[in-house]
């Protein structure tokens, strides 16, 4: 029998009681599954926020009917032979979805062929425009649904998992290689910088060791963008630094301005020597652990 040892930040949520059985944990996992409990419902309920751990306790068991999504596809096919059926030609029902011919083809094979006929001057561009502009926001549609199903496979980080990608984080893109005795991680990117920050949390960094300095070019709004990252990190003003202008080449094709443009902010951990030394120990373990 496979005894399974919950601690605090391993990813399983930690028992009350130490230990369980993976038996004993499969049981209800299944039995919560044909309950018609999705995999966030069951996670959350068994505490149990490992994915592979989780994927093993649902082996087999397939997902309540109420969690499939419908096929964009067979609402696509379904028209696609509604189509053709009123005459219309591959060209046309292509415009139309903004599908691939081939797919059509496949989709509606065993339809008759239409007969040929004339369409007004025009009537080509009109469509044509028509089936981009379709083809786009359908593409649009694709890529969010996409988006939103990858966010949702994350689910929640455990303690160790968070360390893990802060970690290869502040390695890819923080200041490396440097005697100076702090850390800096510079982005501009406000997700980037809030994980960073929940990061430094994890490691139980006092918030008063931390000062920011913005770096943006001087064609932007630089009181507004202050105002950005003050409201981002959540800090005291107190603990923002003398602003640093870059001068803006007007020869370039870069813009620098724009309710989108914020800079970038670089977050210091004063007194970082160690703090860098272990960070650097903890990332070629990672390269150790994962050859």
């Amino acid at each position: 029998m496979t005894e399974i040892r919950r601690r605090p930040g391993d990813g399983t949520g930690g028992l009350r009681t130490g230990a369980a059985t993976f038996e004993g944990l499969r049981e209800q996992a299944v039995a919560l599954r044909r309950e018609g409990l999705s995999r966030r419902q069951i996670r959350d309920r068994l505490a149990v926020h490992n994915n592979d751990l989780l994927n093993r306790l649902l082996d087999g068991e397939p997902a309540p009917e109420w969690t499939e999504r419908p096929n964009a596809k067979d609402d696509l096919r379904a028209r696609a032979r509604e189509l053709r059926l009123q005459g219309l030609t591959y060209d046309e029902i292509q415009l139309e979805l903004g599908c691939s011919k081939s797919s059509i083809s496949l989709w509606v094979r065993d339809l008759p062929k239409p007969e040929r006929r004339t369409r007004p001057v025009g009537t080509d561009m009109v469509r044509a425009q028509q089936g981009r502009r379709q083809a786009a926001e359908r593409r649009a549609e694709e890529q969010a649904e996409t988006r939103r199903r990858a966010q949702e496979e994350i689910g929640t980080l455990s303690e160790r998992e968070l360390f893990l990608v802060g970690v290869a984080l502040y390695w890819a893109e923080g200041a490396k290689a440097r005697p100076q005795p702090y850390i800096n991680f510079t982005n501009s990117d406000p997700a980037m910088i809030r994980t960073f920050l929940a990061w430094l949390r994890l490691l139980k960094v006092d918030t008063g060791r931390l000062r920011f300095f913005l770096q943006i070019h001087e064609s932007a709004d630089v009181e507004a963008a202050e105002r950005y990252w003050v409201d981002v990190v959540g800090m005291d003003r107190r603990q923002f630094g003398k602003t640093s202008l870059k001068q803006h080449n007007p020869r370039t094709n870069r813009k620098n301005t724009g309710e989108g443009y914020h800079g970038c902010l670089s977050v210091r951990v004063l007194q970082g020597t160690e703090l860098y030394r272990r960070i650097e120990g903890w990332w070629y373990g990672i390269v150790g652990a994962s050859s």
